[in-house]
């Protein structure tokens, strides 16, 4: 008597909860429709409309009980967020950055090594860039880092900057940690993060990339401890023995400073296109703790002494899997990311 494919539809707009189903103009068409029936019939179709209504309202009155024992939806889950059992991404649909897989790597060895880790900042001050690190207003050494200034400003007038190296975390991780020699334990730490140069672009240059600073204070540190710790590390993360070289440089936070070489991983000092054909492999710069920043950082240098360094983690592992181009980490490419899943 009622059309089976409209009563299936209301039936279906019900299940999915539909409040305004009553009130719409496809069921209120049924009570429209007794008028047009012989009186014969007229009693009959108002009892089996009426059945039916008795079904919507209960099948709504049961959606809606459904609805409020469901548990609150979660806005940021990325699929599924109206399910009672939310469903993750299968496992096979993504991996873990090569960069950071290569940094968690890097960590592990230190640990082991006994040092603590910390996180740099991605927006930093003066003070910390350049102040604390032997950096005074008007050094001209100042001008070797491309930095990107901000338009704010912190408490002391000058612009907040994003910082160019890891080194901005010298000052705070030997402040923080100075209590461990007051118990005869030295500062170790490592901060691998990233940073920022304004830099033309190329294969060798990025303007983000992760760095990995190092510090390393206590009574009676010297170079060779420097020398000794790196090449540690170096054949550890490569995996076989290595030369490593020293040469004086310049940078106003270590005296000495050095830059650091290590013989070419891949063609044992014959030459090759990863090292130029040179066998050696300028790899990072180094030094013993310029009495200033131990200054500044309230520890006496004539008490103690220490080492740092600052490496890049980007170029690490261009150099363990032979990758030529720096932006490939950044581009989103899926066949050069796959690669390492």
């Amino acid at each position: 008597m009622i059309d089976e494919k409209l009563v299936a539809a209301l039936k279906a707009r019900a299940a999915s909860g539909d409040s305004g189903l009553l009130r719409s103009p496809e069921f209120r068409s049924l009570f429209g429709a007794l008028k047009t029936l012989p009186n014969e019939q007229k009693a009959a179709y108002g009892q089996a409309v009426n059945q039916l209504r008795q079904e919507l309202e209960v099948t709504l009155a049961s959606s809606v009980d459904e609805a409020e024992a469901l548990p609150a939806i979660d806005v940021t889950a990325p699929m599924d967020i109206n399910s009672i059992a939310p469903k993750m991404l299968p496992s096979n649909t993504g991996s873990i950055h090569p960069l950071m897989a290569e940094r968690d790597k890097i960590l592990d060895i230190f640990y082991r090594m006994g040092f603590n880790a910390s996180e740099s900042r991605e927006i930093d001050d003066d003070y910390h860039m350049f102040e604390a690190l032997n950096f005074p207003d008007g050094h001209p050494a100042r001008d070797d880092y491309d930095t990107f200034m901000t338009e704010q400003t912190a408490a002391d007038g000058k612009r907040l900057i994003a910082p160019a190296h890891t080194s901005t975390m010298q000052n705070r991780m030997m402040q923080k940690y100075k209590t461990n020699l007051d118990k005869d334990e030295p500062i170790a730490v490592i901060v691998p993060d990233r940073v920022f140069r304004n830099e033309d672009l190329d294969a060798r240059h990025e303007h983000t990339f992760y760095q990995l600073e190092g510090i390393y204070v206590d009574k009676g540190v010297h170079a060779g401890m420097l020398i000794a710790t790196l090449k540690t590390f170096l054949q550890e993360y490569y995996g076989k023995e290595l030369e490593v070289a020293t040469q004086p440089y310049y940078f106003p936070f270590t005296e000495p400073s050095f830059e650091f070489s290590l013989s070419c991983p891949f063609c044992d000092k014959a030459g090759c296109s990863i090292c130029g054909q040179a066998g050696w492999i300028e790899l990072l710069g180094c030094g013993m703790i310029h009495p200033n920043v131990l200054h500044a950082a309230g520890i006496d240098p004539e008490v103690y002494t220490g080492f740092a360094w600052g490496c890049g983690i980007d170029r690490l592992v261009m150099m363990k899997n032979g990758i030529e181009d720096v932006r490939n980490f950044h581009s989103a490419k899926l066949d050069f990311l796959r690669q390492f899943a």
